[in-house]
């Protein structure tokens, strides 16, 4: 816990993959680091997610050009695939344990998916198209018309990757202070974070709280929505079972907007994951929902214990592209990665790092780009939010 006065180059208020990415790239540049977290160390959605290693920054870069040109739009698809290399390359350099396997396979539920996947194999090399014959070797449902294969993109532990990371920053100087919620923000050159029970002073703030900021910084309150997601996990499958289920032991997204994702966990259990949902609770019928979602795909599993059962919150943005900018003085922001963050919040950690000590070209980029308020204010917007997904849900029908 914070108690006093402290003074450092740069406070990190946020303990996810955010705060502690961009922590480790501070430290390794030679910066002192201070980082504040309300709970621990990822107690939010960093440590409560799928475990999805994939490339890729925001929904559609290209939609931006008109605001960051034809090198900004270049310039976000490189860091989408600098992401994935950067987490991979961390957790060589510094041994941390969290069971990284390779292999990804996006599954197709409609025709118009498996043509989709066509045109993106024509950009991408390693893209390896499967019909529905040969998915059956990665994902043993009947469901899915077929999909494609990626062996760059794959799963990992989350919680253990950023509590080794978390760990990696305090070897190298950097102080962490957990249970001290953020009271508010002085903001100036030299901006102040103060707690109940004590402050930092630094040269520069970075705010990395995604969903979990509440009414902190009202800028991002009004621009990110904390939306719902659920994971399941199984008892420990059997060699049959996996066989049945996911024998090819690689992370799975459908291609629909309220998707279905799932994985193997190291000790063969079936993380199943999905029900999003933009009221910002659980659903009282979590376990049946999911369940029955998790049977729909592998009916071989339907008589399977279901040992334990969590939600996070995600932080979604209107323009689905992460948000990153600076606020007042020198407080800088980054969040709403919309499901989508445990790869780009690497590489904005990085991005971070870089406009803290000198170099903004990539940060300018991105702070460029305007990010719309939810419409219906704090009322409004969750009811809005869920018509949206109901006609997306409908669209995904078709």
């Amino acid at each position: 816990m914070l108690k006093g006065d402290h003074s450092v180059d740069v406070v990190i208020v946020g303990g996810g993959f955010s705060g502690v990415s961009t922590a480790v790239e501070l430290c390794e540049k030679g910066c002192s680091v201070a980082l504040v977290e309300a709970n621990r160390i990822s107690w939010g959605a960093s440590g409560r997610n799928g475990g999805q290693l994939i490339g890729g920054l925001g929904h559609d870069p290209a939609a931006f050009r008109r605001t960051i040109g034809d090198a900004g739009v270049n310039e976000i698809y490189a860091m989408g695939a600098e992401c994935v290399d950067i987490v991979s390359e961390r957790i060589r350099k510094y041994n941390i344990e969290c069971d990284l396997k390779w292999g990804y396979v996006e599954v197709a539920l409609r025709p118009r998916h498996l043509r989709d996947y066509e045109e993106w194999a024509k950009d991408d090399k390693k893209l390896v198209l499967l019909d529905k014959s040969a998915l059956q070797a990665y994902v043993n449902s009947d469901i899915y018309l077929g999909g494609y294969y990626k062996p760059d993109w794959g799963h990992l532990h989350p919680l253990n990757l950023c509590i080794g990371e978390a760990k990696v920053a305090e070897e190298m100087g950097a102080k962490i202070f957990e249970q001290s919620p953020v009271e508010r923000i002085t903001y100036a050159n030299s901006p102040v974070i103060h707690t109940s029970s004590g402050s930092i002073t630094a040269g520069h703030a970075i705010i990395c709280g995604n969903a979990y900021l509440g009414s902190l910084v009202k800028h991002l309150d009004d621009r990110i929505l904390p939306a719902t997601s659920c994971i399941i996990a199984t008892e420990q499958l059997t060699d049959e079972q996996i066989a049945a289920s996911l024998p090819g032991d690689v992370a799975v997204c459908d291609t629909r907007t309220a998707l279905d994702y799932y994985r193997l966990s190291a000790d063969k259990r079936l993380l199943f994951g999905g029900l999003s949902n933009y009221s910002g609770l659980e659903p009282r019928n979590v376990e049946d929902i999911m369940r029955q979602k998790m049977n729909h795909v592998f009916p071989a599993l339907e008589q399977v214990r279901l040992d334990y059962i969590w939600s996070g919150q995600m932080g979604i943005s209107f323009r689905r592209m992460p948000q990153m900018g600076r606020l007042k003085g020198n407080v800088f922001y980054v969040g709403g990665y919309s499901g989508h963050g445990v790869a780009p919040t690497h590489v904005l950690g990085r991005t971070l790092a870089e406009a803290v000590t000198g170099n903004t070209k990539r940060f300018d980029y991105l702070a460029s780009i305007n990010h719309w308020k939810w419409p219906g204010g704090k009322l409004l917007r969750r009811p809005g939010m869920a018509l949206g997904m109901m006609f997306y849900k409908l669209a995904d029908m078709v």
